[in-house]
């Protein structure tokens, strides 16, 4: 018995050691409050036909609230459809156990800006915030994320975040999946 106990302390010290450190785009604290945000991380990608979609998430914290900052960046020669955010926009995800968790947007209008690069594509960048609803924080620590929905001013789009996703954008491999299990603990 005493040997199982000592092989289940490893395992949970060796979990808690494996946690990567959090790493921030800003960590502001000062007289006004206190603001910090995760570095971008990306969620989704899809690349066919000359276009290219991604999804970044970030997590942030304005004086204790915490917050899902979504981005997204669409790359094309061709027409770029506006998926804008209103005050009805909500960013709703399935569990891998069955729940759903429902964040709602901020109050704020935003269709993204335009920025053709010297290549010759336009690039929109659209920037949503979500707030996260009572107990939905606890949840999202405790199951991976299969599917997210997003239901912008302008129709409604699901994505499938996969357990891991190897970026032709930057060449590294991240985990869709387990973002919130893995980062949650960063702007506590």
């Amino acid at each position: 018995m005493k040997q199982i106990i000592t092989i289940v302390a490893f395992f949970i010290t060796a979990n808690l050691l494996a946690q990567k450190p959090c790493e921030y785009s800003v960590d502001v604290n000062d007289s006004i409050g206190s603001y910090k945000s995760t570095r971008e991380y990306i969620v989704h990608e899809k690349i066919f036909g000359g276009n290219s979609n991604y999804i970044f998430y970030s997590l942030a914290s304005t004086d204790g609230m915490p917050t899902l900052n979504v981005q997204l960046l669409q790359k094309s020669k061709g027409f770029l459809k506006a998926n804008c955010f209103d005050k009805n926009s909500k960013l709703i995800l399935q569990l891998n156990n069955g729940t759903i968790i429902t964040m709602l947007h901020i109050d704020q209008e935003n269709c993204g800006t335009m920025i053709r690069d010297d290549k010759g594509f336009d690039n929109r960048v659209n920037t949503g915030n979500f707030m996260f609803m009572k107990g939905s924080i606890e949840e999202l620590k405790k199951s991976p994320v299969s599917m997210m929905r997003i239901q912008y001013l302008t129709g409604t789009e699901d994505y499938i975040l996969r357990r891991e996703l190897k970026s032709e954008l930057d060449n590294k491999t991240y985990q869709p999946e387990n973002y919130f299990i893995d980062h949650l603990r960063c702007i506590e």
